[in-house]
């Protein structure tokens, strides 16, 4: 019986194979497009990423440079629209599109909109930053509550102070935008949420800057809630 049933498996595969066999020779013209198709297409990646893409990093790169010392420096319009000689971050994010730095620039212009008080911009660039670094990310996040707080939205800015507070759970940012979480709710008299935010303060980041001094917080929201 075993002996008969592998008899009828090889004759199946030796069907499947001839089978193979026949399509690949009656559509040969056609599957010799396709491939020359497919290698067309990845070498035509690669030499656009290095022919393209690589000088185009190295010079927003150079570019980022300076606007990066006038961030720093606080002089945030030429931070911006740069300095007539070096590029700013908007001339950055618009010419080098394709570059990890044009993404950077978005995230640098969303913070000096922020700044200067243009809190619509400062929303439209931070949507528009990408990343999963564990500083920034949280970072673009709280700044676009921050923008939003601003605006008078509160709702918004409570939902994306939570969502930095998430994103890569730290001892660093975490507890910072959970703060700031619980002062909006405090803000719109929600002072349940406000309390049960910073009972979670002090018992997840008892040993930080916020746990440290987070039971007069509690006091307070506790009394308002009772008033």
């Amino acid at each position: 019986m075993a002996t008969e049933q592998k008899e009828e498996m090889l004759v199946d595969m030796q069907q499947a194979y001839s089978k193979t066999e026949k399509y690949i020779e009656e559509n040969k013209k056609s599957l010799t497009i396709i491939l020359g198709g497919i290698l067309l297409v990845i070498g035509g990646y690669f030499a656009w990423d290095r022919l393209y893409v690589q000088p185009q990093e190295e010079e927003a790169v150079a570019s980022m440079f300076y606007a990066q010392q006038y961030f720093e420096a606080d002089s945030l319009n030429k931070a911006i629209k740069g300095d007539g000689q070096h590029k700013g971050f908007l001339a950055i994010a618009d010419e080098y599109s394709v570059t990890k730095s044009a993404n950077l620039a978005h995230y640098y212009l969303g913070v000096c909109y922020l700044r200067t008080g243009k809190f619509e911009d400062a929303i439209t660039e931070l949507k528009q930053f990408d990343s999963e670094n564990p500083i920034l990310a949280p970072v673009a996040a709280g700044a676009m509550g921050d923008a939003n707080m601003e605006l008078g939205k509160t709702e918004e800015a409570i939902s994306l102070y939570l969502k930095a507070a998430k994103i890569g759970d730290n001892k660093f940012t975490t507890p910072i935008y959970l703060m700031k979480a619980a002062g909006a709710y405090e803000d719109s008299k929600n002072y349940e949420n406000a309390i049960k935010i910073y009972e979670q303060i002090k018992t997840d980041y008892p040993n930080t800057t916020e746990g440290r001094d987070i039971e007069k917080y509690i006091a307070r929201a506790s009394t308002l809630k009772s008033a």
